[in-house]
């Protein structure tokens, strides 16, 4: 027989909300399923009984209580039922609100963003004008700008797509099951929080962890762009396909564009940069961690090569 919450001692409860928590479960829902249909037959069977008790005569398909014919022969007017009461008449309602949607920012919008982003001259002081960036639709639905982790003088700068539900609660960048894969990656060539510089293409979570709208990702742009300037890294990891496409300027998927090095554009600078399989698609994926580790290889290449230089 199962517990109810009551029941459980605090460290049980704790624990099956954390595996909750693991599960992916946001929310709660009733123990049993209510069928709505039942409560619709009982809530029709009670108007009907309201109706006898009141001695109104039920009507049929909605029309009113047929005439009865007087001596003469003429049909007088239909007689209302007794519980057909003329009412007071009704407030005017209000319209109901329209659903939310996404509106897209006009040029104003970007333009702000590339001004603000262009005014940082440290990386203190770029976390602080996203601090107060309203621009973007994401941080109003966020609990927290997630920056970045790491070392920011490290040679390597890992760019991932944007935080999810553990990173948006922490306000830090892959600490969820992908930040925890994305260790172990770091540690198998030697590499970790110390000696690598952690972001996301995007600052604040989207609902649900959607995929970003393009113009999420088109406001973001010269935070990142100016953060990877600030940065200085000399080499830049792409992790997954908005990363990879929104920074090397191409349609093609990550599937295609891993494997290679190419070269990313700062400024006047140009980053060899490595676009590679997200973490998040290899817990999906697991049979693709094979072309993960031929990446890892090739950059751990790199950053020996640059070492002994």
């Amino acid at each position: 027989m199962s517990e109810t919450a009551s029941e459980m001692t605090p460290q049980a409860l704790a624990a099956l909300l954390h595996f909750y928590a693991e599960a992916g479960v946001d929310a709660l829902c009733e123990e049993a399923a209510i069928d709505r249909f039942e409560q619709s037959a009982e809530q029709a069977q009670s108007r009907k009984q309201r109706t006898r008790e009141s001695g109104a005569q039920p009507s049929s398909g909605g029309g009113a209580a047929p005439s009865v014919p007087d001596r003469q022969g003429a049909s007088p007017a239909p007689r209302l039922a007794q519980a057909e009461k003329p009412s007071a008449p009704q407030p005017a309602r209000s319209p109901a609100p329209k659903a939310s949607h996404l509106t897209v920012p006009g040029e104003a919008a970007f333009e702000d963003a590339r001004a603000l982003a262009a005014s940082a001259k440290t990386i203190a002081e770029l976390r602080q004008a996203l601090e107060g960036y309203n621009g973007c639709n994401l941080r109003h639905s966020a609990k927290s700008l997630v920056f970045a982790d790491g070392n920011p003088e490290a040679d390597v700068m890992f760019i991932g797509e944007a935080p999810g539900r553990d990173e948006d609660l922490q306000g830090l960048p892959f600490v969820g099951r992908a930040g925890q894969l994305l260790d172990r990656m770091l540690a198998a060539i030697g590499l970790d929080r110390e000696s690598a510089y952690i972001t996301n293409m995007i600052f604040w979570r989207p609902p649900g962890n959607r995929t970003p709208a393009p113009h999420e990702i088109e406001l973001c742009r010269p935070f990142i762009e100016r953060h990877v300037t600030l940065a200085a890294p000399k080499v830049v990891v792409l992790l997954g396909n908005v990363a990879a496409k929104s920074l090397l300027g191409t349609e093609k998927g990550i599937l295609s564009l891993r494997g290679g090095w190419m070269e990313y554009t700062a400024g006047d600078v140009s980053i060899p940069a490595m676009p590679t399989l997200h973490p998040a698609y290899l817990l999906r994926n697991p049979a693709q961690k094979r072309l993960a580790w031929a990446d890892l290889l090739s950059l751990r290449a790199r950053l020996d090569t640059l070492e002994s230089n």
